[in-house]
């Protein structure tokens, strides 16, 4: 699978694609999803550093030429063994579009970036307020497997 996997599901195309900056205004729309607000700016930078990067990736999923969907993959280098730990930071889909592929078609697409870029091991992060996609998750093969602690430093 390529930045431009596509995965046909029964009622929509689904073309997995590298974000570009255009891709920007729909991307804000969707972190808002998410809780995370990020004007255009700042997510066209955020765009523009992750492209110069070999080992991260914006992956966004569109339908009918509409955004309707976005995963963030970083590749992290470990130091305990041989190769990376591959680590899928958001992931959303529309909400309209839930339940249609689209979640599953950005997984493959980061699966897929992960076993080009030697990650022994992926794992994602879901807010413990989100059973629907501790559920998603589950049934792609991911497990709960850790406790994660984190100290948000900008409040510290």
């Amino acid at each position: 699978m390529t930045s431009d996997a596509v995965h046909s599901s029964e009622t929509h195309s689904i073309i997995v694609r590298n974000a570009q900056l255009e891709d920007a205004p729909a991307l804000c729309e969707l972190l808002a999803e998410l809780g995370y607000s990020a004007t255009t700016e700042q997510v066209q930078n955020r765009i523009s550093g992750f492209a110069r990067s070999q080992r991260t990736a914006i992956f966004v999923a569109e339908t009918a030429g509409r955004v309707v969907g976005a995963l963030s993959f970083h590749c992290i280098p470990l130091f305990h063994a041989d190769g990376s730990l591959g680590r899928i930071t958001s992931l959303v889909v529309a909400p309209e579009l839930r339940r249609h592929g689209v979640g599953r078609s950005l997984i493959a697409a980061a699966e897929f970036f992960a076993s080009r870029h030697d990650c022994i091991r992926l794992e994602v992060t879901s807010g413990t307020h989100r059973p629907d996609a501790h559920t998603f998750y589950e049934c792609l093969g991911y497990k709960a497997a850790s406790r994660r602690f984190i100290k948000d430093t900008r409040s510290a």
